[in-house]
């Protein structure tokens, strides 16, 4: 059975769709923007908040930590300094863990590197994410399978084998995998979400999830219907703000229409059942046909053709009873105001 359990909330085939408020540096490195997106995400109905951590120079090379990044979205002259202008550290994470818990939603990050592994376990984040260029990344990932927090992983980029090596390491391990294409945005014809049921088929005790880097929530609903029960998405205030991410974020209307439609998604696709459902029998009533009294009809006589019709609404017997009726001989008089039933036949 696919069960994933983040912060008490359990995610299953059957459950609600966990959607994720991807915020990484849309907060621009300022906590109280990051706060005010955790508000807005937890107003939307999203069921977590999710940060990205980085030991910036621990993880690119010196050379690439120093090159010089001037651009409209760049926070310093170089590549590191833009980097860590966007990071947060260890007291900004306690205060924001505090705030989320205030709103009563849940608060992780991605570890891009094992250091922010260590930090994120030491902070007790309820889960902790994997971004798909880390999906290959075999010494992350057994290092953050020695925990016992919940891992979901992204597998842009990589191909089944590349999942299949992962998970062979997870074990037993509480994971998720989200199927995701990692360009931004991404374009129509590129998403493939067939791969959703591929990777249900091929890991049926994993819950599967898509994370959207589309500019819109189309695929996230198609995502949903296909089995994904996990949606992330990146979240913002405002698109035109400064940073490589909001111009594919959602703003709080879309988040809120998002999680709303998969709530009526959810709500739409009922049990697979047929059935005739209590708030249908007035419609049908009124406008489906039945078989009436065509005119007015002595005791003693045999019914033919002549003698009935169909009419609504549906009093009396179905349509496709019309063939039982002929011949049948009435025991009473009848006219075109009666309800012919067969009590009235013989």
């Amino acid at each position: 059975m696919r069960i994933l359990t983040i912060d008490n909330k359990t995610i299953t085939d059957d459950s609600p769709c966990y959607v994720i408020a991807e915020i990484g540096h849309n907060h621009g490195g300022n906590l109280n923007t990051c706060k005010q997106l955790f508000k807005a995400g937890k107003e939307c109905g999203a069921d977590a908040v999710k940060l990205q951590k980085r030991n910036n120079k621990k993880l690119f090379t010196k050379a690439a930590y120093n090159a010089p990044y001037d651009n409209e979205n760049s926070y310093g002259a170089t590549y590191g300094e833009h980097r860590e202008a966007l990071e947060f550290g260890w007291d900004e994470y306690v205060e924001l863990k505090a705030y989320a818990k205030d709103l009563g939603i849940t608060f992780f990050a991605t570890a891009f590197d094992l250091d922010s592994l260590g930090f994120l376990v030491n902070l007790d984040v309820p889960a902790i994410k994997i971004a798909s260029w880390d999906l290959s990344n075999i010494r992350l990932i057994e290092y953050a399978s020695y925990n016992e927090v919940p891992l979901i992983l992204s597998t842009g980029g990589h191909t089944l084998q590349d999942i299949r090596r992962s998970f062979h390491i997870l074990a037993d391990r509480q994971h998720a995998f989200l199927h995701c294409i990692s360009n931004y945005p991404n374009q129509a014809n590129e998403l493939n979400l067939k791969i959703i049921p591929a990777l249900r088929k091929y890991f049926p005790d994993t819950v599967i999830g898509f994370s959207n880097h589309y500019s819109g929530i189309v695929p996230c609903m198609a995502a949903y219907l296909m089995g994904a029960r996990i949606i992330e998405t990146h979240f913002t205030l405002n698109h035109a703000w400064k940073g490589t991410d909001h111009a594919l974020s959602l703003e709080p209307q879309g988040l809120r229409q998002l999680v709303e439609n998969l709530r009526i998604i959810r709500e739409s696709m009922g049990d697979g059942v047929k059935r005739k459902l209590p708030s249908e029998e007035k419609a049908i009533h009124k406008m489906a046909n039945a078989v009436h009294i065509a005119k007015s009809i002595p005791g003693g006589h045999k019914i033919t053709e002549d003698d009935i019709c169909l009419k609504a609404p549906a009093d009396g017997l179905a349509p496709y009873e019309w063939e039982d009726v002929l011949g049948k001989i009435t025991i009473c008089d009848l006219s075109t105001a009666d309800v012919l039933a067969w009590e009235a036949l013989k």
